[in-house]
């Protein structure tokens, strides 16, 4: 009989240890399931086998100077060789360009660890992808996974996408002082109150025809245009089991985090930010996505906060597969254009979600569902519970079917194109302040249906506006406002208060 040798034994060991996932995937995620209006299927942390690796151990440098895409790309190959494991990253500044996952692969910031993308537009290629909805090209995403299983990001370092070298700026939402700093480079529009970073981006900005040839994949123009297709901070597209916790992710140059068509998705106790005047600088879009939940996060950023999508027009039709089963728990949204948000690309439909127990402070609308005519689209089966919001400059909850265009074209029949909202029940609100109490405007082919509030308290310099609703019941709800309490507009049936 063969006695092995210490080596032999430690090489065993190791092997079998490899096989563990690591201790941070084990957290049971059930808890945030109880007492749910609706059932939804409980989300499942990734399966991350426990071998793991530096990026030092690939060259990486951590000088702030130093390009590290090719260490990334040669850490990730490593691990998938090996069939997984985890790619640490110390402290230290991490410039690097776009880092592309692969399946079983969790990406860990230590406390500390900063990782800075590239400035360098040059370094980010044109992929066929998405953008608001649509089918397109764009640049390829600084964190890019496609069709990937069992890939995570945590730990406490954070992620910076150098948003401000793709990023156009409007003059009117920065103060005189930041608009004449801004000058100091790039380039402005004919008028002088929008500002690029630099030629390219201006000319591309303000030609259809050009913009139009990218939407339809004509390759020179793709290429023309390439630093105007500024990408998402984070584009993980088809992807199933995946997991972002802790880490902060920031400065985007477009969207932050861009989950698209992916199954079984948590984000946990995650920072989004994005300056105030990042133009389309969203916190996290979750699109065509089902068995969501995203828990315990915060969000400051420079458009929609948390937001539910499922494709635009046509090409949202054509995909034709909703948002469903998403828990939203525990959030606190800061400055946004919407705390929670359904729209207005919702052509595939949205269905049972659930949002709970989040604060929304100084967000310039709280509760937001828009759409239009042209989306089609089914949003349904929407259950809302205990939000908090105090100084909205806005409206605490607005229906608005009427987004980017005016009331008083011509009526067109139903049709596929037309939006449909209704089955949306939301209790426990309370509203310290907004600007107004809650505007319902849908359209006059297919009006807003059952949507009840409960148990709710709104102060604001208005009450609440109705128009095309057909089904609204208020239960112990109580409007304080110097004025009329409930104005009923055009097309207003089926209202009921109830104490």
């Amino acid at each position: 009989m063969k006695i092995p040798t210490f080596r032999s034994i430690i090489a065993a060991a190791a092997m079998c240890l490899a096989l563990i996932p690591a201790l941070a995937h084990t957290t049971d995620y059930s808890s945030f399931y109880t007492r749910l209006p609706i059932k939804l299927k409980t989300v499942t942390a990734p399966s991350i086998p426990g071998h793991e690796v530096s990026i030092a151990d690939f060259g990486g440098c951590s000088d702030g100077v130093t390009l590290n895409t090719e260490a990334f790309a040669k850490a990730m190959s490593h691990l998938a060789a090996k069939g997984g494991g985890r790619l640490t990253v110390p402290e230290g500044i991490w410039y690097t360009g776009p880092i592309q996952f692969e399946s079983n692969i969790e990406l860990h910031l230590e406390r500390g660890a900063l990782v800075l993308f590239s400035e360098n537009l040059a370094d980010y290629p044109v992929v066929a992808s998405d953008w608001e909805g649509l089918t397109t090209h764009r640049a390829m995403s600084p964190l890019y996974a496609i069709g990937k299983h069992d890939i995570a990001i945590t730990g406490d370092g954070t992620f910076n996408g150098n948003g401000q070298k793709w990023r156009p700026v409007k003059k009117g939402k920065m103060t005189e002082g930041q608009w004449k700093a801004l000058l100091k480079t790039g380039c402005v529009n004919e008028k002088g109150d929008i500002w690029f970073p630099n030629e390219r981006i201006r000319e591309i900005y303000g030609d259809k025809e050009k913009q139009a040839a990218v939407h339809h994949g004509d390759k020179a123009t793709v290429e023309y245009a390439h630093d105007y297709l500024r990408p998402v901070l984070l584009s993980f597209v088809r992807c199933r089991n995946v997991m972002l916790k802790d880490a902060t992710f920031e400065n985007s140059p477009a969207w932050n985090l861009h989950p698209l068509l992916c199954e079984n998705l948590i984000i946990d106790n995650v920072n989004v930010r994005n300056p105030w005047f990042a133009q389309n600088g969203d916190g996290v879009d979750i699109e065509s996505c089902t068995d969501v939940l995203v828990v315990n996060s915060r969000f400051d950023v420079g458009d929609d906060a948390i937001c539910i999508k499922s494709g635009k027009d046509k090409d949202g039709r054509d995909r034709g597969i909703p948002c469903s089963n998403v828990l939203i728990e525990g959030c606190t949204v800061y400055h946004g254009h919407g705390g929670f948000v359904i729209g207005s690309e919702m052509s595939g439909g949205c269905k049972d979600i659930a949002v709970r127990n989040c604060v929304f402070i100084g967000t310039d609308v709280g509760l937001r569902f828009k759409s239009t005519r042209g989306r089609g689209g089914i949003v349904e089966d929407i259950y809302v519970d205990n939000i908090k919001m105090t100084d909205i400059p806005g409206d605490a909850l607005i229906f608005d079917l009427y987004y980017g265009i005016k009331p008083g074209a011509p009526v067109p029949p139903v049709s596929e194109e037309t939006p449909s909202f209704r089955n949306i029940y939301i209790n426990d609100v309370t509203c310290r302040h907004a600007g107004r109490a809650a505007l319902f405007n849908g359209l006059p082919e297919m009006p807003m249906k059952n949507v009840v509030i409960t148990n709710s308290m709104f102060r604001a310099d208005k009450g609440i506006e109705l128009n095309h609703v057909d089904g609204l019941t208020l239960r112990n709800v109580t409007v304080t406002t110097p004025g009329e309490k409930i104005t009923r507009g055009e097309g207003v049936r089926n209202v009921r208060e109830e104490k």
